[in-house]
């Protein structure tokens, strides 16, 4: 099992959603690993050191965070079909904002009320209360709109994906999916989540036609189901890294190798995650950490929506 693609995820996410269509796309087989929608996350804490987002993804000892990380895993794992094809140099910069500032654009639309409903249908009211106080202090940083603002914001960017695709192109950029498709339609994904907000996605019916093919690739094979424990029986018994050796630390970006570091998250579940910088480069910073029921690990982040600070400068 060390070398198997575990992803730490639960259905209604949309972030992991984009995840589960990505590993349709590449066709890569995964086991999967139901996590706790609310926190607290003690088995993920214990391989993440922190991180709480979902979803993660787990090859033996190395945890990959965020789904910026975990696509350009993927593509390593599968290059072909790419997620960042030589056509769309544009699409990681346009998937970055579709992830941050139309997301929360998306969440404030479908949390009004008729979204509400639908979402939490039949959940009692001290499970509508632990989720309100969980995702308050989640998403502390971050601005909120109001639903009518959203809903303005969200139906002029739909109307100019809706341009994007009128000239009959399968993909955002032409004739190949890229990063930015998947980024785009698990915000759509979550919206549909709330039917009678939907209506905003199917009038457009360029846009419908697209989501609906993106939709139909659907999720690839998930191998076995696994719980908590056994993942961290799994990330125990690898070597850290051992197969997934991380980049070195890269000169010039004010960091060295062997130096106690925290990451964290700029916008959402800003946690910080502390440990021993083992790589750096432009799209990554890998932490070695060791937890007493995980073991040793090597924890990645991407570079681009994450801050590291040195430990001893974590307070200032």
């Amino acid at each position: 099992m060390t070398d198997t693609l575990i992803l730490h995820h639960y259905p209604g996410s949309p972030f992991a959603e984009k995840v589960r269509l990505m590993l349709g796309f590449k066709g890569l087989p995964w086991a999967s690993v139901m996590i706790p929608v609310i926190m607290p996350k003690p088995e993920l804490t214990a391989l993440t050191g922190g991180y709480r987002k979902t979803p993660v993804l787990q090859v033996g000892a190395d945890i990959y965070c965020d789904t910026t990380r975990i696509a350009r895993l993927l593509e390593q794992r599968q290059p072909g079909p790419t997620l960042f094809p030589a056509s769309a140099p544009l699409a990681p910069q346009l998937a970055q904002w579709l992830d941050t500032s139309f997301f929360w654009t998306v969440a404030a639309y479908v949390m009004q009320p008729a979204g509400l409903a639908h979402l939490f249908a039949g959940a009692p009211p001290e499970q509508l209360k632990a989720f309100a106080a969980d995702r308050a202090g989640f998403s502390a940083q971050t601005p909120r709109l109001k639903p009518a603002d959203a809903t303005v914001q969200l139906l002029a960017t739909l109307d100019a994906f809706e341009a994007q695709l009128a000239d009959g192109r399968a993909w955002l950029f032409g004739t190949e999916a890229s990063i930015a498709d998947f980024s785009l339609a698990h915000t759509l994904w979550f919206v549909r989540r709330a039917p009678p907000l939907a209506a905003v996605i199917d009038e457009r019916t360029h846009l419908a036609a697209w989501h609906a093919r993106l939709l139909a690739i659907g999720h690839g094979s998930s191998v076995q189901k696994l719980s908590a424990a056994d993942a961290l029986d799994v990330a125990a018994a690898a070597a850290a890294a051992s197969a997934h050796a991380p980049c070195a630390v890269l000169p010039g970006f004010g960091f060295d190798a062997g130096e106690a570091v925290t990451v964290a998250a700029i916008d959402t579940g800003t946690d910080p995650v502390s440990g021993t910088l083992v790589g750096l480069d432009t799209h990554e910073a890998v932490l070695r950490r060791t937890d007493e029921r995980a073991g040793t690990v090597h924890v990645h982040v991407p570079r681009q929506g994450f801050r590291i600070l040195k430990a001893s400068k974590e307070s200032t």
